[in-house]
């Protein structure tokens, strides 16, 4: 089978089933592992499909499951991080932040290791990242446990979040679909819908395969979120559709800051001779 026309197959498949397994393309086709990792590879590129763990997912799939958290923490890497880094960026020195479930707001926990602030969470893999912090500035919110997400829910932990207040909350979702904010787990979304309500100011983290995607459960409301932070994967269009809903901020991708530095650095010897004909 000529290369074109793997590529072309593996479209194919992508589109019918929404989630297709490197097993299966290799049974399908009858080629080798690096061989579908190569050409996956080369489609994600052309902006054909999204990689998962494991395999592929066409772009425009309406989640029909949820994804494990290995899953998750595959995909979209660069740009996820490009949105930890805007988001830390947000927090100022003695705030109690509240933290939801996420591997993009894992990646921010990381980030926020050397800050003084306090931080409620019930992630697990947030709390593993910040346990070295001082006893009274990470609390970890108990219930049932979801390994889906390696997070905390359920009325113990509601019953919790309820009786504090937040600086700051920053949450997650799976799919944004015009004014709702939507997740697998109704919990899950309870809980999040919780500590948004008693925060000051809202942040929703969320990449750019989240928009004009559903999953199960609406927990919250896009008009009721004080900033979205996306990357700069999100069309144009995309972007004009959710800002009359909210504010967007597109978090700047490794080129583009690199791209912003240089200009900085340009810039400063014309700046620092411009200061000195004033003296």
């Amino acid at each position: 089978m000529l290369k074109r026309e793997r590529l072309m197959r593996i479209q194919e498949m992508i589109a019918e089933k929404g989630i297709v397994t490197a097993s299966e393309i290799i049974n399908a086709l009858g080629v080798s592992d690096m061989t579908v990792r190569r050409d996956l590879d080369e489609l994600e590129k052309n902006g054909k499909l999204i990689r998962i763990h494991g395999g592929a997912q066409s772009l425009d799939y309406n989640i029909d499951y949820e994804l494990s958290h290995l899953q998750k923490a595959t995909v979209k890497v660069e740009e996820k991080l490009a949105i930890a880094k805007a988001a830390v960026d947000r927090v100022g020195e003695h705030e109690t932040i509240f933290l939801g479930p996420g591997t993009t707001i894992e990646m921010m926990a990381q980030l926020l290791k050397e800050r003084n602030v306090r931080v409620i969470t019930p992630s697990l893999a947030a709390f593993e990242a910040l346990k070295e912090k001082q006893d009274d500035q990470i609390l970890l919110v108990g219930g049932s446990y979801r390994s889906n997400t390696k997070a905390f829910c359920g009325p113990l932990a509601n019953q919790v979040v309820a009786s504090m207040k937040f600086n700051k909350a920053f949450i997650s979702c799976n799919g944004i679909a015009d004014n709702s904010i939507t997740t697998s787990s109704m919990e899950e979304g309870e809980l999040q819908k919780i500590a948004c309500n008693n925060a000051k100011t809202v942040y929703l983290l969320a990449d750019d395969h989240k928009f004009n995607r559903e999953d199960f459960y609406v927990y919250y409301s896009l008009h009721n979120i004080d900033e979205v932070i996306t990357d700069d994967q999100v069309s144009e269009d995309t972007l004009d559709h959710y800002r009359q809903f909210t504010s967007i901020t597109v978090a700047p991708s490794r080129d583009q800051a690199d791209e912003i530095r240089e200009g900085n650095k340009a810039d400063q010897p014309e700046l620092t001779e411009q200061a000195s004909r004033a003296k």
